[in-house]
């Protein structure tokens, strides 16, 4: 009797331990971004295989993007790319929160840093990713700042007092970008995002504001040129997008985090640097973060 009741304990005990192990496994990452489509262009696609994989993903735009149109601005235009952040968001199967800092503004003062230190402590983030500090748009520089200044004081109790430090530093992370000084993007990590793709760009679409009005108008692209169909505006949202050949480094990315694999069966991947600031993760740790690494 005392052998039954003790291997039903250890069967307890096992039971119970698997499912702690399975809610450790669960993670929760944020990217943030200075405008709403920020991160679903960079990061929207690992992103949709982080939710399928049933872990935590949230988008945090630090502006509104109320000045990101040729006819329409202020309140009016960051109601619209509220809702159409809500709407990526849903498509991606992640949460996304859009600031009401102002476009074409965003300094990364004090109170901008408190913003990002609180949103990366209420998320519990394990992966923080940002922007490099290195781009054409102020804002971009700006939100990369915030995020690099946050990297290790989102675990110390007297800094933002008003929301509980981190127990641990999360592993940061810089989302690709194609700027040569004062440095190249590393591509440290390399996330395939074939089996997502069209989920990224049905996201990237929900932007209308963006992909069919102010970014076509940006590039001189005569609005006549703009199919009015949902279906239509996918299609011709994809079509300018279409896959490039691998550089030698992005190639080398590829096969050290998919070993095997030929580079020309793989069409859309993203790339991801490792900041300096916060956890320095060694490769086992990548892999144990990006679960998907390996696997189409």
């Amino acid at each position: 009797m005392k052998k039954i009741i003790l291997l039903a304990a250890l069967l307890t005990f096992g039971v119970t331990m698997s499912a702690q192990e399975n809610e450790k496994k669960v993670l929760n990452i944020i990217a943030i971004g200075a405008h709403p489509d920020d991160c679903d262009f960079k990061f929207g696609g690992t992103a949709a295989l982080f939710a399928k994989m049933g872990h935590k993903v949230k988008f945090l735009a630090l502006t509104n993007g109320d000045a990101g149109h040729q006819n329409m601005g202020g309140g009016i235009l960051g109601k619209r790319r509220r809702a159409e952040a809500k709407r990526a968001g849903e498509i991606l199967g992640i949460e996304y929160e859009v600031l009401d800092n102002h476009d074409g503004e965003l300094i990364p003062n004090l109170q901008v840093r408190q913003q990002v230190i609180r949103k990366i402590r209420e998320w519990d983030a394990d992966i923080v990713l940002g922007l490099r500090p290195n781009d054409y748009h102020p804002d971009h520089r700006n939100a990369g700042i915030a995020v690099q200044d946050a990297a290790y004081l989102v675990i110390v109790p007297n800094v933002t007092p008003d929301t509980p430090p981190l127990e641990k530093n999360p592993v940061f992370l810089y989302m690709n970008d194609n700027f040569q000084k004062p440095n190249p993007f590393s591509k440290d990590i390399a996330i395939v995002i074939d089996n997502v793709y069209d989920q990224k760009m049905e996201a990237l679409a929900a932007h209308e504001s963006q992909m069919f009005e102010w970014g076509p108008w940006t590039n001189k692209i005569p609005e006549s040129e703009i199919p009015e169909g949902k279906e239509e505006r996918l299609t011709w949202l994809k079509n300018n997008r279409s896959p490039k050949a691998y550089n030698e480094s992005e190639a080398a990315a590829i096969n050290k985090w998919y070993p095997g694999i030929k580079t020309s069966d793989v069409s859309h991947v993203e790339f991801l640097e490792i900041c300096e600031y916060g956890k320095q993760p060694t490769e086992k740790e990548i892999k144990e973060l990006f679960p998907m690494l390996g696997k189409l």
